[in-house]
């Protein structure tokens, strides 16, 4: 009798959809830019409805416990100018989550990040947490706009692109 070993599957994420919402005739007529307006995502609901889509989380719960915690993580490796455009592209709460971290001393890898973030969500396996951390990550370029996601990418050390849903095809040069 012959057996088989079963192979074990890897989920790939749907591709990340923004949330439509039109705009009011006040915002679209007064040019002013606020808090996360960028492709229809206004306010924190709207932020934690899209991580929750793209994560795939069966409750909304869930998907605010982790996107504070992916936010937080996130706010102390981001600094300068960078730290200050991507507190202001997004939804109040959000931006307060990422402000309030005191920026790291050392920047950390990809991996280390989400070992990081791993050791703050219980019960987490370092792929539980990659698909946490992508799964937040991935909705702010939607958000926060190419350039802003750019800028920030280069402040990171390489590996971090793949957590915003990109592909990294090219070393940098220090």
């Amino acid at each position: 009798m012959t057996t088989t070993a079963q192979t074990p599957r890897t989920t790939i994420p749907a591709p990340q959809r923004p949330v439509p919402v039109r705009p009011t005739a006040r915002e679209e007529g007064d040019g002013h830019r606020r808090h996360g307006h960028r492709n229809g995502i206004r306010d924190w609901s709207e932020l934690i409805a899209a991580v929750r889509e793209s994560g795939q989380y069966p409750t909304t719960a869930e998907a605010e416990r982790v996107t504070r915690i992916v936010l937080s993580a996130l706010g102390g490796h981001v600094t300068g100018d960078e730290r200050v455009a991507l507190a202001r592209a997004l939804p109040r709460e959000a931006a307060r989550v990422i402000a309030s971290q005191i920026p790291a001393t050392r920047p950390q890898s990809a991996q280390e990040f989400v070992d990081t973030v791993a050791s703050r969500i219980e019960g987490a396996t370092h792929a539980t947490a990659r698909w946490d951390v992508s799964s937040v990550l991935g909705v702010l370029p939607n958000l926060i706009g190419d350039d802003l996601t750019d800028r920030i990418l280069s402040q990171l050390p390489l590996g971090y692109a793949l957590l915003f849903g990109r592909a990294e095809l090219a070393s940098r040069t220090s």
